[in-house]
């Protein structure tokens, strides 16, 4: 690995940029452009190579090539986001690629740029990685503060209760304190000493010597009834403590008020003990009483400072929720709990993703694990069912000696950051790679051509059936996908004419039976007699609704590939009705199903269930459709008991007026 690193720029020189690709002409031009951006910059020619150097370089941004020797970029990509997950990575490739691209994202690429790459997309590309670095290192700082301001309080309240327990530990000295009665008359001695109001009563109620800090604050009493000291108790018998302690023999303890000597009342908490005689008889009385005054106004500013606090905590704006090690949900701020509902005691895995075990890659697991900070991006549900992309940061919270206690999670809404980039860069990605996509199909387009042309100068009508279905299915794959890329890519009007929905449905079925039967998937057709017309946009509506049909044949498929070696027996059912005045399509299947969180975000634009099979467009396609349609969506499924799906669209003026 090369370092090609000049003079950083004011501003950027914390910020390192690693260049991987296998063409030194290309490392050297990227090279020179980057750092004149002010960035550090230093070079690689493979995977291999950065992967070497990337302790000793520790960058913040890698751009790197995706076909390359030795370890190519996607590769590279993967190490780089297990190895350092804040890192951004930039992918870059001679062409558009739709699966390279889509996997570049599934393994959180920030971006995908296209060779040549041009200055304004690359200094984009960078600006935003920065953006997003400086992002997470505010937020690490945030979490640091409030972590500190939860320690600096704790203390101060430990040390408040540590005072007060003070007071306990004279029941246990009476023995002691009779020599502390004795010095009385030697001195000062230990009995001025103490920073505390201390009287000696006899068994007569009176009160016999009081120690310094008595005299200054409350007066010399002296030869004075022991209810004297007391504001509000006069006379013998008035329940006082030291007369309490001389009918019972045993200490006590409470809440007084003394009357100082300028006449205001000090709240104290007094503690009395009995000096007994030879014969056990209480001798004398010593009391000890501690001024609360310091206590309620520290008391006090710790209230004012929680309340500070709390505002604080729930002024940000963002989630912050403290959890155990076992992911139950101990304190949250009022973002959280209006996102996600109060319920303290509940595992956050379960109010995040609705799951029943912690999240995959969970930053707050790994928090407990090795203590430090942890960072991931995800999408969760909040209780009204909508999804979020957001950031997560954690930090650990220590007990007193030290160990990992409990976590703080600080989730950052980005959804509309996220649908912006993904949007942005989604679109270059599809319409770079359409050509590619196309080609194939059009390859496969000539096969069928030369099938059919064969069967016709041949007269061989089986061989002129199968290229036609040939030529059916790629006409049918190309036209869906260039439907998908014009709703993905822009806002387009709906064209809604009439449409007889019976002969709508017989259509969707001749598209979608004959792919269910090369699966071995039964298909059922079930169209009402009252289901008439609607206005519909005839060539949307069917790309939107045989995506749900197609889905529903890979379920029953996938099923009985689960079930073992005698797969059939299930079946695809379409239904078309009316309800409330509204036309309705419900698709069922008998297939796997799907969990909660699928359910959730199988309308999230990448998201997809079938791994390297499925782009994660074509639902976020057909609820783009349905929405234009003015209907809505309602999804029923469960693991191993099938799924139903009823879209609901209202009629339109037009055709409400031909059906009546």
């Amino acid at each position: 690995m090369r370092d090609d690193s000049p003079e950083p720029l004011l501003g950027l020189a914390d910020k390192r940029v690693l260049i991987v690709d296998d063409e030194e002409a290309l490392r050297e031009v990227l090279g020179l452009s980057v750092a004149d951006l002010g960035y550090v910059v230093r070079t690689a020619a493979d995977g291999r190579e950065a992967l070497d150097g990337f302790a000793d370089f520790q960058p913040d941004i890698v751009l790197t090539d995706i076909k390359m020797p030795v370890m190519d970029g996607i590769e590279l990509l993967r190490r780089i986001k297990d190895r350092a997950p804040d890192v951004e990575v930039v992918m870059i490739s001679g062409h558009g690629d739709m699966e390279l691209a889509i996997r570049s994202l599934q393994y959180e690429a920030l971006d995908f740029l296209t060779k040549p790459v041009r200055d304004e997309l690359l200094v984009n590309a960078l600006k935003r990685a920065g953006e997003k670095i400086d992002m997470r290192r505010q937020l690490r700082e945030h979490t640091q503060n409030l972590e500190r301001i939860v320690k600096e309080k704790s203390a101060r309240l430990v040390e408040l209760e540590r005072q007060l327990a003070v007071g306990q530990a004279v029941e246990g000295l009476s023995t002691a304190m009779k020599d502390l009665a004795a010095s009385c008359d030697d001195g000062p001695g230990y009995f001025n000493a103490l920073p505390c109001f201390l009287a000696i009563h006899n068994r007569y109620l009176e009160i016999v010597t009081v120690n310094q800090l008595s005299k200054d604050r409350l007066g010399d009493l002296t030869g004075k009834n022991s209810w004297e000291a007391y504001a509000g108790r006069s006379g013998s018998g008035n329940a006082c403590p030291v007369w309490k302690t001389i009918e019972t023999g045993k200490p006590q303890r409470g809440r007084e008020s003394l009357r100082g000597a300028d006449g205001r009342e000090i709240p104290v908490i007094v503690h009395t003990a009995p000096i007994l005689s030879k014969d056990g008889a209480v001798e004398l009385v010593l009391e000890l009483s501690v001024d609360i005054s310091e206590v309620k106004r520290l008391q006090e500013e710790l209230r004012a400072a929680r309340e500070k606090f709390q505002r604080l905590f729930d002024a940000v704006p963002a989630t912050i929720a403290v959890v155990d090690r076992d992911f139950c949900l101990i304190e949250a701020n009022r973002r959280f709990r209006q996102d996600f509902g109060p319920e303290r005691a509940h595992q956050c895995f379960a109010l995040f993703a609705h799951g029943d075990s912690p999240c995959q890659r969970c930053p707050v697991a790994r928090t407990f694990e090795d203590g430090a900070s942890h960072e991931d991006e995800t999408v969760v549900t909040t209780r009204e069912g909508r999804q979020r992309n957001v950031l997560i940061q954690t930090a650990p919270i220590h007990d007193e000696a030290g160990a990992i206690e409990q976590v703080m999670e600080i989730a950052t809404d980005i959804t509309q950051i996220r649908q912006l980039q993904d949007h942005l860069a989604s679109l270059g990605l599809m319409l770079g790679s359409m050509s590619h996509g196309v080609k194939g199909l059009l390859t496969s387009l000539d096969g069928g051509v030369f099938k059919v042309d064969l069967g016709l100068s041949r007269g061989d009508e089986a061989k002129l059936r199968e290229g036609w279905a040939i030529v059916r299915d790629k006409i049918s794959r190309i036209r869906k996908m260039v439907l998908d890329i014009l709703y993905y890519a822009k806002s387009r009007e709906t064209h809604r004419e009439p449409v007889d929905a019976a002969v709508f449905a017989r259509d969707l079925a001749e598209a979608v039976e004959p792919k269910a039967a090369a699966r071995r998937v039964g298909f059922a057709l079930t169209v009402a007699d009252d289901a008439g017309l609607a206005d519909l946009d005839e060539a949307a509506m069917h790309s939107a609704l045989v995506n749900f049909l197609e889905n529903a044949v890979d379920a029953c498929a996938e099923a009985d590939q689960q079930a073992g070696p005698a797969p059939g027996g299930r079946t695809v059912r379409l239904a078309v009705g009316q309800a409330d005045g509204r036309l309705v399509f419900e698709v069922a299947d008998d297939g796997i199903g799907m969990d909660r969180d699928t359910r959730e975000k199988m309308f999230t634009l990448f998201f997809s269930s079938k791994g390297s099979r499925g782009t994660g467009l074509g639902l976020f396609i057909s609820n783009q459709i349905v929405r234009q349609h003015g209907g809505d969506i309602e999804v029923d499924s469960a693991p191993g008991a099938g799924t139903r799906i009823r879209v609901r669209l209202p009629r339109g003026h037009d055709a409400a007026r031909e059906a009546s």
